[in-house]
């Protein structure tokens, strides 16, 4: 069974605290971190694991168990010193992801140069969705075209692979519409439905919202006894 992602949220004002409350109703294992203690003690109610520390020390993000974290959201743009301390010493420890928030287009490109595997600009994204794409495991992004619809960049599955969209029928089996296909960062709107997928393409589909877990679920095992 594959293992749940851990998450780390580092700063809890307004855009970190509503990464780490969605990623916690969704059920995921949060750390919460902030240097404050008066704004820990107000988020444990809605983040049980808080802790009030300062993440720009390397010995205290040790002691934090940073090391065995999958993701580290860090959310302080307001201090692009303590952002960048932050990002570079959680690379070294060895985190798979880091995700820094950006008080503007600039520091995004700084803390990218110092190891940021993704930085986010609130003005463009908010925490909310930023915890929506971490938590839709196999979804590489989503957007929220309404209430009931989102558009949703997916891998193609092993079990598509060799198979056209004529073939696979998609709309029809999890009620999802392809509108494009990226291949070699290429994207393209006109989609051929005889060709046969590969394992190289990304689908950009627009899909309704309560069939999107639908496609979380792993294929069917075949039945391979005579």
């Amino acid at each position: 069974m594959k293992k749940k992602k851990t998450y780390a949220v580092f700063g809890l004002g307004r855009y970190g605290k509503s990464v780490a409350t969605e990623l916690v109703k969704s059920g995921a294992e949060v750390l919460a971190v902030d240097k404050d203690e008066a704004i820990v003690n107000a988020a444990i109610a809605d983040i049980p694991f808080c802790k009030c520390a300062d993440v720009t020390d390397v010995e205290v993000l040790k002691q934090l168990g940073v090391k065995s974290i999958d993701v580290v959201i860090i959310a302080m743009a307001q201090s692009l010193e303590a952002s960048v301390m932050t990002t570079m010493l959680c690379k070294e420890l060895g985190v798979e992801t880091v995700i820094a928030k950006c008080g503007s287009t600039m520091n995004c490109k700084i803390l990218e140069k110092v190891g940021a595997d993704k930085t986010v600009y609130p003005e463009k994204e908010s925490g909310t969705r930023l915890a929506k794409n971490l938590l839709s495991s196999g979804f590489i992004d989503i957007i929220e075209l309404s209430k009931d619809a989102s558009m949703v960049e997916i891998d193609v599955r092993p079990e598509w692979e060799g198979k056209s969209l004529m073939e696979l029928n998609l709309r029809v089996k999890y009620s999802i519409n392809v509108v494009a296909i990226i291949q070699n960062k290429k994207i393209n709107t006109y989609i051929d439905p005889t060709i046969p997928l590969d394992k190289s393409m990304t689908l950009v589909v627009i899909a309704n919202v309560n069939k999107l877990n639908k496609l979380k679920q792993p294929a069917p095992k075949l039945d391979t006894k005579a």
